[in-house]
């Protein structure tokens, strides 16, 4: 089912470290994508259902420049196929010695109007990817052709990234933190969850700065706290 666009404006508002809490309510320990990050921090949230491409170790006889040539390499169909408003997910095998992906693979998804890019290994053409108005997500820096390290070889298969599972269509969402993926059954209720908690700890984080302790607060335990945070949501009109 695709993901509702209510759904989709909630999570564009939210953290990746608030919906871990919400997704740990649930019973999920293990959403958060490990040793991820964002080629530019300030970019607003990427939301979208996951489009995923796997890599398995490249073999020399197989993987020469020439594969490019075929527009049927599944690393080239990923990039042409990906749907808008899809996030294409990468398992590098968490193995970042060569490229997933580089600056002009990205650019076209940019163009095509993916909503954002991950993978576990890393991005060649850095830098230039930073400026794209694209989000992208990887391990490090690295410079070498993809052919040297990976083969391309599933499209939109449950895959592992930074030791999370990702199912095609699962929710992926990204911040200046990293990514966190939520089971695409679960996304309106996480969403729900995860507003409900950030107006509450918005409501906290202004307490404390105001000198505040958090005994009693932070969870509030209090019922002045619990009244104090109702007519704070009032006033705010949150």
């Amino acid at each position: 089912m695709p993901l509702n666009p209510e759904t989709h404006n909630k999570l564009l508002k939210v953290s990746t470290a608030t919906l871990c809490t919400a997704l740990f309510k649930k019973g999920l320990r293990n959403q958060f994508i490990q040793d991820v990050h964002p080629l530019n921090p300030h970019q607003a949230n990427m939301v979208g259902e996951a489009y995923t491409l796997r890599y398995i170790p490249a073999r020399e006889d197989l993987n020469t420049i020439d594969v490019f040539k075929s527009p049927l390499h599944p690393q080239r169909l990923a990039i042409e196929d990906c749907p808008a408003g899809s996030v294409l997910v990468i398992d590098s095998r968490k193995n970042a010695r060569a490229a997933s992906a580089g600056s002009i693979l990205i650019s076209r998804l940019m163009k095509r109007g993916v909503a954002g890019i991950v993978s576990d290994g890393g991005f060649r053409d850095s830098p230039e990817i930073a400026q794209l108005a694209i989000p992208a997500y990887h391990q490090r820096p690295s410079a070498p052709t993809n052919l040297t390290i990976h083969c391309a070889i599933d499209l939109n298969v449950p895959i592992g990234c930074g030791d999370v599972a990702v199912y095609p269509g699962d929710i992926v969402v990204g911040d200046g933190e990293g990514v966190v993926i939520i089971p695409a059954h679960l996304a309106d209720e996480i969403a729900n969850e995860a507003v409900e908690m950030t107006a509450f700890e918005d409501f906290v984080s202004e307490k404390v700065l105001a000198g505040q302790s958090i005994v009693g607060l932070y969870p509030p335990t209090d019922a002045a706290n619990i009244i104090a945070f109702q007519q704070w949501r009032i006033a705010h009109q949150r």
